[in-house]
């Protein structure tokens, strides 16, 4: 015999796929099989058709395609003989599913075979339609199903049931019909009957209302009667699992009366003294009596309010805490977490047994009951509660400390009753798993240290105790160099010193050492060295007697192969060599950080200073600022220091604080140059604008610098140094020279503009770089002086078309700017086109201040990103 014709056995295939050692070979085999069975089917082969589908399922089992042997199946169910017919319908459960437009050929097979009077060729077919049927079939097939839950034969009855649950899933609108049915099939004596019918009146109450009131007025007093019954009956050998009667339809009895007692106080009185006497009488040692302890707990947690059922239901929960099964643990922490919301007082009373699963071997019971102890901690117990999670964060497994420093941490910020305790726990998290905390619980940590005055001192101490104890935990380290760089000299002077406080003595030497070995770190990130960096030059100032010595440390990385501390170590050298007259300017401690906006930013809840015509969103269009924008901030601007500033997220915050020109012109035109104070000096220095000279208008142009991602920033990353923006300004001959912070770096060639006889407001060049040109053409409302209507023009300088353009800009407080959307979003080659934009500014203190605006322009050239930002002061005087 061919091993491969129609006529071979499902046997003889079976042992010769599994005899193939390569899967190669076993491809060979079913290759050749599916070829003789594609034969068989061309030549209509009615003798081995049910033969040629059985080895079609097992190779589809295998995961090889089937697809050729679907109308196979549809040729079987049309036979007459039950064989063929149950192959078929196997086949079709198999080999397809109710997305199959093929299935639309079977349905009058299935209507003729659920009106057979062979009642295993009935139940054939409503297997099929209860596995596969589509919501087509569920409409033309429901008058069938719905007859036969009335069937003679029980498993006819059941078989009816589990498809009408399928029915009114795939078409709700059918529900009614099956009401009165499922209302009668609770009547059964038949377990497996009862049980069917249970699970459809549970689905018609998800999708009918009407369902739901006819089940609560009609059937609810006999469900608790079954329920009794059943809890009551005596030993039954053919139900009984563990000595419990048929716990399976209990479970199902107890998620019914759940769905009736849930918002109905009727319903729930009538079913409170049953749920009691299961939740009483059940024995909770064998697992079948755990799950029927657990559905009615569920239950009680759903029906109207009854204080002494959920409290004994917690009280299981409780039970179910101590248990050695890890799954009843886990679905009690489960059920708890639910409860809380419920009633917390009853759930408080188990805080003991909850904290300790805190500390179980299974990960997942231990990660929900950190989650329900953070719902658990309140102002009354955060105290004790906090202790014993920082206790057991000692001894902890590597991988669960990130989610529990989390909490930790969150609880302690939320509930925290006094800033002193507040700092006391951050430092032990961050003296145990410092390098498992996020930025923003550090930077947390420094507002509240920043806000609280009275406790700088013992903070700063408190943070050099623990740094020597836990040096190699990042964060800590981060925080402490920090604090010992604002308040150092509070460190030494044992300033602010509380009467809980030991005594500590601390030398200049001693806190510089401690800055100079976390400096020195290699196992420390850029971040952390470079707020090294700038502790070190704020204690320059503050310990005069280590000034050399710290110059020393600083000089010694001059020629770092890291950008950012070669940057730094250059300025900061610079400043104590060559500006010692202004250090102390520069290096004053940083003003107290708002909390409620720190708060707000972690939150995103701060509001744009920018309004455009058009919401954030996802993708931005032209013109809308970006959330992670810097902001632009008024820094001498004291007087409105209240007013909140819109936020940025991650670390741009103080990206751009001294990027911007804040220096008001002169009101009067006949003045000559002024004589610098302090100030002008500081601005100077820092490139941020200069003071007009006389009455002729200055202009100032930005040369920007493309930048691909914003680093890590400080107070003086703006420095004139290559990669910052160079400030260049025209004044008249004879004015001192901008101040060359280092004195190495030689500055830019002023750029002349020669002021001509042109309109009362010209046109402006208000940037310029190698690929792009910005022109703002102005227009004034008559009566308005203190609107401008400005049109900004885009203009691409380059060989390569940008794509993707982005136009943004800030304002200082005294101005608002008002965006309206660009013409496009992709500017031509070659200076073949332009993107226009009209902006709308209004000036509060039109005639004092004159207009400035830091802007930014972002685009892609060949789907890289480039950012181009710059300052634009160069407006013309009288807007």
């Amino acid at each position: 015999m061919n091993p491969f014709s129609s006529a071979t056995r499902l046997r003889d295939m079976i042992r010769a796929i599994r005899a193939c050692k390569t899967a190669a070979e076993e491809r060979g085999v079913v290759r050749k099989e599916c070829a003789a069975i594609r034969a068989a089917i061309s030549e209509n082969d009615q003798d081995y058709r049910h033969r040629n589908l059985a080895k079609l399922m097992f190779i589809h089992m295998l995961g090889y395609p089937t697809h050729f042997g679907q109308m196979e199946c549809l040729k079987l169910i049309a036979s007459p003989g039950f064989p063929e017919k149950r192959i078929g319908y196997l086949g079709l459960m198999l080999l397809l599913d109710e997305r199959q437009e093929v299935l639309m050929l079977v349905t009058n097979s299935i209507k003729q075979d659920l009106n057979h009077t062979n009642q295993y060729i009935v139940g054939l077919a409503l297997c099929a339609l209860g596995n596969i049927g589509s919501a087509e079939m569920a409409r033309d097939l429901a008058p069938e199903v719905e007859r036969l839950l009335k069937f003679r034969d029980p498993n006819i009855r059941k078989k009816a049931a589990l498809c009408s649950i399928r029915i009114i899933k795939k078409v709700p609108d059918l529900a009614e019909n099956f009401i009165n049915p499922a209302a009668s099939l609770l009547s059964e004596k038949h377990h497996g009957v009862l049980i069917t019918g249970v699970q459809l009146c549970v689905d018609l109450c998800k999708v009918s209302t009407e369902a739901l009131e006819h089940f609560r007025k009609k059937c609810t007093d006999g469900l608790v009667k079954l329920m009794r019954d059943l809890a009551n009956s005596p030993y039954a050998p053919e139900y009984d699992i563990s000595g419990i009667t048929d716990p399976f339809l209990q479970i199902k009895l107890l998620r019914l009366l759940r769905a009736l007692g849930q918002d109905d106080a009727d319903a729930s009185d009538t079913m409170n003294d049953i749920l009691a006497q299961v939740a009483t009488k059940t024995e909770s040692n064998k697992n079948a009596g755990n799950a029927i302890l657990y559905e009615c707990v569920a239950a009680i947690m759903s029906v109207e309010d009854n204080g002494g059922l959920r409290v004994l239901a917690i009280n299981i929960l409780g039970r179910f805490l101590s248990n050695r099964d890890n799954n009843i643990r886990y679905v009690a922490l489960n059920m708890l977490m639910k409860a809380l919301a419920v009633d917390s007082q009853a759930v408080q009373r188990h805080r003991t047994t909850i904290l300790e699963c805190v500390k179980d071997s299974d990960p997942s019971i231990r990660k929900r009951a950190v989650e329900l102890v953070y719902l658990l901690v309140n102002e009354t117990n955060v105290k004790p509660m906090t202790k014993e999670l920082i206790e057991y964060l000692e001894t902890s497994d590597p991988e669960f400390r990130g989610d529990l420093t989390a909490k930790i941490c969150s609880i302690v910020e939320k509930f925290s009753p006094e800033k002193i305790w507040y700092i006391d726990q951050m430092l032990k998290v961050l003296s145990e798993a410092g390098n498992d905390v996020k930025d923003e619980v550090w930077h947390s940590l420094i507002v509240v240290i920043t806000n609280a005055s009275n406790l700088h001192g013992y903070a700063v101490r408190s943070l050099y105790r623990a740094v020597q104890e836990a040096g190699e935990q990042e964060t800590l380290v981060r925080v402490a160099i920090w604090c010992i760089g604002e308040y150092g000299d509070m460190l030494v002077n044992s300033a602010g010193r509380l009467h809980i406080e030991e005594p500590l003595t601390v030398t200049e030497f001693d806190a510089v050492d401690v800055v100079e070995i976390s400096f020195k770190s290699h196992s420390f990130d850029l971040t952390t060295r470079s707020i090294c960096l700038i502790a070190l030059l704020k204690l320059s100032s503050r310990f005069p007697s280590c000034s050399q010595r710290i110059n020393d440390i600083i000089i010694q990385y001059k020629g770092s192969f890291v950008l950012e501390l070669q940057q730094r170590a250059i300025e900061f050298n610079s400043i104590i060599e060559r500006h010692q007259n202004i250090r102390s300017l520069l290096v004053e401690r940083m003003p107290v950080l708002d909390e409620a906006t720190h708060s707000g930013r972690k939150a995103g809840s701060v509001p744009a200073a920018v309004s455009t015509s058009q919401g954030v969103s996802v993708n931005l269009p032209n013109g809308a600022p970006r959330p992670s924008a810097a902001p632009l901030v008024d820094l001498l601007d004291l007087s409105s220091d209240d007013v909140p500033v819109r936020s940025s997220s991650g670390g741009d915050f103080l990206q751009d604080l001294l990027g911007v020109d804040l220096v008001p012109v002169s009101s009067q035109s006949g003045t000559n140059q002024a004589q610098k104070s302090g100030t002008d000096v500081l601005l100077d220095l820092l490139s941020i604008g200069t003071p007009l000279a006389n009455s002729s208008p200055s202009t100032t142009q930005v040369s920007p610098s493309n930048v691909d991602a914003k680093s890590p920033v400080d107070l003086l990353d703006r420095l004139s140094s290559p990669s910052a923006p160079s400030v260049q300004v025209c004044t008249p001959a004879g004015s001192s020279p901008m101040l060359d912070l280092l004195n190495g770096f030689p500055s830019s060639p002023p750029i002349s503009v020669t002021e001509g006889n042109g309109p009362a407001y010209p046109s402006i060049v208000a940037f310029e770089s190698n690929s792009l040109k910005l022109t703002f053409n102005f227009l004034k409302q008559p009566g308005n002086p203190q609107t401008t209507l400005i049109e900004a023009s885009f203009i691409n300088k380059s060989q390569e078309v940008l794509t993707n353009f982005i136009f943004q800009a800030a304002v200082p407080k005294f101005l608002q700017l008002h965006l309206d959307p660009a013409s496009g979003n992709m500017l031509p080659a070659n200076s073949n086109g332009s993107i226009t934009q009209k902006l709308k500014l209004t000036n509060s203190q039109h005639g004092k201040k004159s207009l400035v605006m830091r802007i930014r322009i972002a685009y892609k050239v060949n789907n890289k990103d480039v950012v181009e930002e710059g300052q634009i002061n160069n407006f013309p005087r009288d807007l």
